[in-house]
């Protein structure tokens, strides 16, 4: 079943809002329960991972269920996403994260925009989301390559996993990055911190295609019989 580019738009508006929604709200409800920073990071490690596995199993058979400008990239490279439709959903992914933070500030009697004051820079930072989008870009593709069904448990897993061994907590997805940007609490990022975010995880998108490109696909002399080879 084929759904028509602004049923598609939607999905991808709001899968991001709901996923935008789990990461600020979780955030802010476990910093209001918790001092402890690690404790308050696992709960929104939990609440985004969780959020994750819903919402690809719900939305991928509509629109794919990107939810990630670098995702959507790397699709339309790859010819998987119509080149005509890339902008289209990067708009809608970036309009639903918005929307997603101040849907979380409504719920938590915030103002409904703040631009962020925390700090996420440097080298290691943008390192560390370069890998976290390596990482995510690289399940996706396996995933589809040799096991579509569990492609929604994998990035849901590999997220869980990646707020903890990524020194920036893997945003590895720009509309959700600018989303942040927009909340001045447990999970925003400053607004000036941005670029360096942006191009780190596009980055890392590109490298994950090409190696994944050539490493999922048998070379033609793994197709030769055991006669040929000799």
């Amino acid at each position: 079943m084929t759904f028509d580019l602004p049923r598609r738009l939607v999905s991808e508006g709001l899968g991001t809002a709901l996923l935008v929604a789990t990461v600020v709200g979780s955030g802010i409800m476990a910093t209001s329960l918790t001092q402890d920073v690690g404790l308050a990071l696992l709960g929104n490690t939990l609440a985004t991972g969780a959020i994750l596995v819903v919402l690809i199993t719900i939305l991928a058979p509509v629109s794919g269920a990107h939810f990630n400008p670098a995702v959507s990239l790397v699709f339309a490279i790859s010819r998987s996403l119509p080149k005509r439709d890339f902008l289209f959903y990067v708009l809608a992914q970036v309009a639903g994260g918005a929307i997603g933070t101040i849907a979380a500030h409504l719920m938590f009697d915030l103002p409904l925009v703040q631009l962020s004051t925390k700090v996420r820079t440097g080298g290691a930072q943008w390192f560390s989301e370069g890998v976290a989008t390596f990482g995510l870009i690289a399940v996706i593709l396996a995933g589809i390559r040799f096991e579509q069904k569990a492609v929604p448990w994998l990035v849901g897993l590999y997220i869980t996993a990646a707020y903890w061994f990524t020194a920036s907590t893997s945003f590895a997805n720009p509309a959700v990055a600018f989303a942040r940007s927009l909340t001045d609490t447990f999970s925003g990022i400053r607004p000036v911190d941005l670029p360096g975010f942006w191009v780190a995880e596009i980055a890392g998108a590109v490298a994950a295609l090409f190696l994944f490109t050539w490493l999922l696909h048998p070379g033609a002399s793994s197709t030769l019989s055991p006669e040929a080879k000799l």
